[in-house]
């Protein structure tokens, strides 16, 4: 079962099940930042260069079964699966939105 998501949020794993990049895209804000095994994506070209080759290229998709508001930031967990070592690998994804955007999104394995 899908938890109830923030509307941004929403959008964007509606995105990646689609395997969507202009869509994934979308509820992030122009300035967001993005970071994923220690590494940092500003912006959406850097986030769009970051889907294209580390979601797309393995078709990693995340189905989330939890979320939940933890200081101030909405927290999901869910597993990814796709043609990756691993796969499905559980994940953690931290979220701080800012209005109707994703402001930043943190991953955690």
């Amino acid at each position: 079962m899908t938890p109830e998501l923030p509307t941004p949020i929403a959008e964007f794993v509606e995105a990646n099940a689609r395997l969507d990049v202009d869509a994934m895209l979308k509820p992030f804000a122009g300035d967001a930042v993005a970071s994923d095994m220690g590494k940092s994506h500003e912006g959406h070209a850097e986030l769009r260069t970051w889907f294209e080759e580390e979601v797309i290229a393995v078709k990693a998709i995340f189905t989330p079964d939890t979320a939940r508001n933890e200081n101030g930031q909405v927290v999901v967990e869910g597993s990814a699966h796709g043609d990756f070592k691993g796969s499905p690998i559980r994940f953690t994804y931290h979220f701080d939105l800012e209005g109707d955007a994703i402001k930043t999104m943190e991953i955690t394995a």
